[in-house]
């Protein structure tokens, strides 16, 4: 995208007129004319069927980057517009052919207003999602079906008439307009806990991927971990209770063994990674327990943890510190282990870390995930400190450090890793 953003609206010539209409209101921040243009939530998330333009898209960019032209009148315009846009239902994080999403254009544009609003907007989306159960990764494609479903279902239409099969295809030819495709999502290739404990995984050049390509963990998160290892025992005192969950490369838990722990307890559901942990390479072999500080401290649990969790709350195991990093889970699983695992596993004055990777493929979903999460973290009885850090990922790259050769899905682009200290409240 060049300077140019606030030239004109996107529209191309298959636009239909009355998606026409809404983005030029829009654009202009006419906000009389979006409440007479709006009749239901389908008109606010409507997009040019070319550009993917939507009247959120619209009236965000048009404002340009911040100007020494700019009034005060004209910004309270766009906000609200923007805030009547998201009230009738505007989709948040829908995409244009850009790839971007109306909070992506914000961010870019330095117009941290409309953006926050686009983050609340969010928040909302998903705290509701919560609700009905949904938890899924943020997609846009998923969750404008979700949200066309919703709208639907609340206005009560009755069902069409059935048609004869040729009537139906010539009124479909006749009367359906172009529609914007954002990019398709391969719903085959979305990985999953159940499809990457039946892959088959290697240990190379730094990384661990699967047999897909993905990265499951790699080196550059070595620094996070140090310091997730700093944020869990701060005084860095031997004779700790550990848990973590999920191995991985083993960088973590081979920090935590230095500080010479009473229980390092670590839950591993891949067969192939239990085998690597009794590797040398993986250095947790048997010398591990020989020099531990008391024989039977250091254990591997084999399992999935929401299993291995339960017989660990039956046997009354306790935690000062407790890590987890699984692969291939959504945010609703990491939800319910610090709602329903951790009360009864972290002790009373332990803490609580995991790797927040949520939605790090794009800012604005980093960023509504970092506040959903911490409101549930609340619900559960949760305090949450975040600890921000640094991540250059250009100058890894430039000195071939970041290793994603090779590597299919990047899980995390983002400049800035939000690490979490969890303790409990009060």
């Amino acid at each position: 995208m060049s300077d140019n953003d606030s030239i004109s609206v996107r529209i191309s010539d298959d636009c239909p007129p009355e998606i026409q209409r809404m983005l030029t209101a829009a654009w202009a921040h006419d906000v009389d004319t979006v409440k007479k243009l709006i009749d239901t939530p389908e008109v606010a998330r409507g997009q040019d069927p070319k550009t993917g333009e939507s009247p959120l898209h619209a009236a965000i960019r048009s404002c340009g980057a911040p100007s020494e032209d700019d009034t005060p009148e004209d910004l309270e315009k766009a906000k609200a517009t923007v805030s009547e846009l998201l009230m009738w239902g505007a989709i948040w994080n829908d995409v244009d052919n850009n790839n971007e999403t109306p909070g992506c254009v914000a961010a870019r544009l330095n117009r941290p207003e409309l953006y926050e609003l686009c983050v609340n907007a969010g928040v909302r989306a998903e705290m509701l999602f919560g609700l009905m159960d949904g938890y899924e990764a943020l997609d846009s494609d998923d969750e404008e079906m979700a949200e066309g479903e919703e709208a639907q279902a609340e206005d009560g239409e009755e069902a069409p008439e059935l048609v004869a099969a040729e009537e139906a295809t010539q009124t479909a030819e006749e009367e359906t307009p172009a529609v914007f495709q954002p990019p398709a999502v391969n719903l085959e290739e979305q990985v999953t806990s159940d499809k990457y404990l039946r892959s088959t995984v290697a240990y190379s050049d730094g990384k661990l991927v699967d047999d897909a390509g993905n990265g499951v963990m790699m080196a550059w998160e070595t620094d996070i971990m140090r310091r997730s290892v700093d944020a869990l025992l701060p005084n860095k005192e031997p004779g700790k209770r550990i848990l973590n969950i999920g191995f991985g490369m083993g960088i973590i838990d081979g920090m935590f063994a230095e500080t010479k722990p009473a229980v390092h307890h670590i839950i591993e559901a891949h067969p192939e990674v239990l085998e690597y942990i009794s590797t040398p390479e993986s250095k947790f072999d048997s010398t591990w327990e020989e020099s531990g500080p008391a024989p039977g401290a250091y254990r591997v649990w084999e399992g999935k943890w929401q299993q291995i969790g339960l017989q660990l709350l039956e046997e009354g195991h306790v935690y000062d510190a407790i890590y987890f990093d699984t692969f291939g889970e959504d945010y609703g699983q990491l939800r319910m282990f610090f709602t329903e695992y951790i009360p009864g596993l972290l002790d009373s004055n332990g803490i609580f870390g995991f790797f927040n990777g949520l939605g790090a493929d794009r800012q604005i979903c980093y960023d509504v995930y970092t506040k959903v999460a911490e409101m549930h973290l609340a619900d559960a009885g949760l305090d949450v400190e975040w600890k921000e850090i640094p991540v250059d990922m250009k100058e890894l790259a430039e000195a071939d450090k970041d290793g994603w050769e090779g590597v299919k899905r990047r899980y995390w682009t983002l400049d800035t890793y939000r690490l979490p200290v969890c303790t409990f409240l009060g």
